[in-house]
């Protein structure tokens, strides 16, 4: 039986999380045996099914008051000594400091390291430190796996030379959603409130919205990300006066009913990797309007005018005539929805375990 363990920081409510989370439940549905090493536990995370093995491999209570390059050098330590005793077949680390943690604890080991970029790399991985670790630990890689071509490119040819372009996989629920019991007035959008989701912006393009359809509500599902968005929103929502028709909704266990409701799904991030939340209103059968970020996740599946619509990046009035289209054009608004809901057949989570299959079975064959 072929070993797999995945590596992250932990399984909270993030795009990478549930990724994994999906990804192991279904590796071990298929009869893999399946370890999740993660760094600490969350308050709110995704499910993980009986059979995957959930380890932790972070720091202890005693290493706290260390410093900071002890603590790193640690979380590398438990790591390897992870890899020495559970002696996976494979290691796939998911986002930047676990990529870095993976390859430096798999030295002079056999396990083949996967790794995977979840974000988009501008920023994220074109720091002093980077320039030194990513020639120093990215050759080492067995492969590495992208969401977009825009992420791939950004890294050195001898990383593209041995890498795949991966969607993330859709969760069941959103495939197997029950029809929905009426189309409300609403426009909805879904994800953490978080500073790069530029949720301020799609309230600024909702009250444009309104002044030609005041019978419309925005609605907005998402935890808390503790950074400060929540109480900006508040903030402006006060300001605008809209507390009876722009709402912030907190986290939902059942997005997938709730959701289905809207008449138009926004997505209005200035920055994602490629976003589940996306994905799962396509596959719901949404009429999306979506903000062309980099690094190109929601173009990568989007093709303007035929299956959502694409808008720049931060611009609220392009985000508010795209949402009055399709409050005003049902026809269209209804065949965006149709052909969004498409992407079932190629993102579900049985298709991407699949890519994912193939490609570690190419990895462990081409090491013997």
């Amino acid at each position: 039986m072929t070993k797999i363990a995945f590596h992250l920081n932990y399984l909270g409510q993030g795009g990478a999380e549930r990724v994994v989370s999906n990804l192991a439940n279904q590796f071990s549905r298929e009869g893999y045996e399946v370890l999740v090493a993660t760094e600490w536990y969350g308050e709110r995370e995704f499910p993980l099914e009986q059979k995957v093995r959930r380890v932790h491999v972070g720091l202890r209570g005693a290493d706290e008051n260390k410093s900071r390059s002890v603590k790193a050098y640690l979380r590398v330590k438990y790591l390897r000594r992870f890899l020495r005793e559970e002696k996976p077949d494979i290691l796939i680390a998911f986002a930047h400091k676990a990529n870095y943690r993976a390859l430096a604890a798999s030295v002079g080991m056999k396990v083949p390291v996967i790794i995977s970029v979840r974000n988009n790399p501008v920023g994220l991985y074109d720091g002093t430190l980077d320039k030194m670790m990513i020639p120093l630990l990215y050759p080492r890689a067995a492969g590495c796996v992208f969401q977009t071509e825009e992420q791939r490119d950004f890294f050195p040819p001898y990383v593209q030379a041995k890498s795949r372009i991966i969607l993330n996989p859709i969760n069941d629920k959103y495939l197997n959603a029950p029809p929905p019991g009426q189309i409300r007035k609403a426009v909805m959008e879904s994800g953490r409130l978080v500073g790069f989701k530029n949720q301020a912006m799609l309230i600024d393009a909702f009250m444009k919205v309104h002044e030609k359809h005041p019978d419309y509500v925005l609605e907005i599902y998402g935890g808390d990300s503790q950074d400060g968005t929540k109480e900006i929103l508040e903030e402006k929502i006060r300001t605008y006066g809209a507390q009876s028709f722009v709402r912030l909704m907190g986290p939902s266990d059942s997005l997938e009913l709730q959701l289905a409701e809207a008449s138009v799904y926004a997505h209005s991030s200035d920055w994602e990797g490629m976003p589940n939340a996306l994905l799962e209103a396509m596959a719901l059968g949404l009429p999306v309007v979506a903000t062309d970020c980099p690094c190109g996740g929601p173009r990568t599946v989007i093709r303007n005018g035929e299956n959502g619509l694409l808008v720049p990046v931060g611009d609220a009035s392009a985000m508010a005539d795209g949402i009055s289209r399709l409050i005003e054009d049902r026809e269209l608004a209804a065949r965006l929805g149709r052909n969004a809901a498409k992407i079932r057949k190629t993102a579900n989570t049985k298709a991407i375990y699949e890519q994912w299959r193939d490609y570690i079975s190419e990895i462990l064959v081409s090491r013997g």
